[in-house]
């Protein structure tokens, strides 16, 4: 028999139909004349109730399906008289792929902590909470790239080995084939790389965006998505060594329309959540975040308030004036907290932000300078509960501009020729963004923590699994 999704099989009001499902326990429970079996196969938050008649099996038969046993079903579709469901499945047959000791089987039917649950990251999707958060990324991603798709964007492959720093911070993760053991230096005690794999020195990917200008100059409008890598060394719970980037780059588009396709994207990715995982949103929601339904309808039914630096400055000083206590302070050229982020957002406008034109000394190098020679055309989506959720700008098109800024920061240009080529043939505005997918997933599904809604987290002294 043709094996039914469980999800298909709760929607099916064919009753008497044979079918046939197959899963994972979630419990068992029982008397003497009957055992009730909850069973998923993580095509959705909901179980199907699996009714075993103990005139049809022994209890030799069942005790081997304990909590994490996978089975296959065989069997009635019934109409169910318990609260909760509309259907059942009254057993003819089950066979037991894969026992699970319930002395040693780390998820039995009892609430576990999210420290806990990442200690077995390679258990944990078996959990309501993160088949719900697992589904819902899968959702997202479909999301970002059916947005781009249908608005003309072309899907713009970055490498994940580069020799460029785009950020300029540094913190790179380092490839190599090099004996590290023995290390072939030049004569004034450099690494000599002419040996390496790439014969000079290469690392991890921090951002696609640079390449992704590239493509911008010749197709007029790409994304990149795809793992980008930060070794900082950082521990918070907004932070990972390896994590997932969205990094549109558009051609001849200025400041407003860039945030016209900030908050245009947001919205469309929060309401294609709404609309497609309602199951899974109302159990985090339930469980987790009972606002969390509420503030996602809040972003797609509300416009965002567009506020310049100076502007928000001034509105958080004003708050301190008025007895607002700050960890962090907050003066002109200063570079905002996610605390100071989230009081314009959740406190003052109570509605997404998109903050512009800060400080030139607090942004990157590519960053179009302003009239006024202090700000650039930075244009950053702030969210609640979140804060900081996008980082964009009109990119400085001028090559003499684009120079004078790299040299005034004395930034090594050598490996960078071929982006500098962008601003001597056929230079044009462009302008982009970059959304950190796990950021968007923590807004979205209400967690807490941002490694909680990846796989497999990676983080400082951690890269099990």
């Amino acid at each position: 028999m043709k094996r039914t999704e469980i999800k298909e099989a709760l929607c099916c009001s064919e009753y008497g139909k044979s079918i046939n499902v197959k899963g994972w326990v979630r419990s068992r429970r029982g008397n003497k004349n009957v055992s009730f079996i909850a069973l998923n196969d993580g095509s959705t938050i909901k179980n199907i109730q699996i009714v075993a008649d103990l005139e049809k099996f022994s209890e030799d038969d069942l005790k081997l399906i304990t909590t994490g046993a996978s089975i296959s079903v065989d069997g009635t579709l019934v109409e169910s008289m318990g609260k909760g469901q509309n259907v059942e499945i009254q057993a003819e047959k089950i066979e037991v792929y894969g026992t699970a000791d319930p002395q040693t089987y780390p998820l039995q039917k009892k609430g576990h902590s999210l420290e806990y649950l990442r200690e077995i990251a390679h258990l944990r999707p078996r959990t309501n909470t993160f088949g719900a958060v697992l589904r819902i990324r899968h959702n997202m991603a479909m999301a970002i790239h059916t947005y781009f798709h249908e608005h003309g964007y072309f899907y713009f492959h970055t490498p994940l080995i580069t020799a460029s720093d785009c950020e300029g911070a540094g913190q790179m993760f380092q490839v190599t084939t090099k004996n590290l053991y023995n290390l072939k230096r030049t004569p004034d005690g450099q690494i000599d790389y002419s040996d390496d794999f790439f014969g000079k020195m290469t690392a991890l990917t921090v951002s696609g965006q640079l390449e992704g200008e590239l493509g911008a100059m010749a197709l007029g409008k790409i994304y990149t998505f795809g793992p980008t890598f930060r070794a900082e060394n950082s521990n918070t719970p907004r932070h990972l060594a390896e994590f997932w980037m969205i990094e549109p780059e558009v051609a001849f588009i200025q400041k407003d329309e860039l945030m016209e396709l900030e908050e245009d994207f947001l919205k469309y990715c929060v309401r294609w959540a709404l609309d497609k995982c309602q199951d899974d949103l109302q159990f985090l929601n339930d469980m987790f975040d009972k606002s969390l339904i509420e503030r996602l309808r809040g972003v797609v039914n509300t416009d965002f308030v567009h506020l310049t630096y100076t502007e928000g400055v001034n509105i958080l000083q004003e708050a301190i004036k008025n007895g607002k206590k700050f960890e962090f302070p907050c003066n002109w050229g200063d570079d905002l907290a996610s605390e100071h982020e989230r009081y314009l957002v959740e406190e003052h406008f109570k509605k997404p932000v998109i903050m512009t034109d800060y400080p030139k000394e607090i942004k990157a190098f590519y960053m179009k300078l302003n009239e006024d020679g202090k700000t650039v055309q930075g244009t950053d989506v702030l969210f609640p509960a979140i804060g900081e959720i996008i980082g964009g700008s009109v990119r400085e098109e001028n090559y003499d501009k684009l120079m004078a800024e790299i040299d005034r920061r004395q930034i090594p240009m050598k490996d960078m020729w071929w982006y500098l080529d962008t601003r001597r043939y056929g230079s044009a505005p462009h302008a982009g963004f970059g959304l950190g997918f796990e950021r968007l997933l923590l807004f979205v599904t209400g967690m807490q923590n941002i490694r909680d809604v990846i796989p497999f987290p990676r983080f400082p002294k951690s890269a099990e699994f």
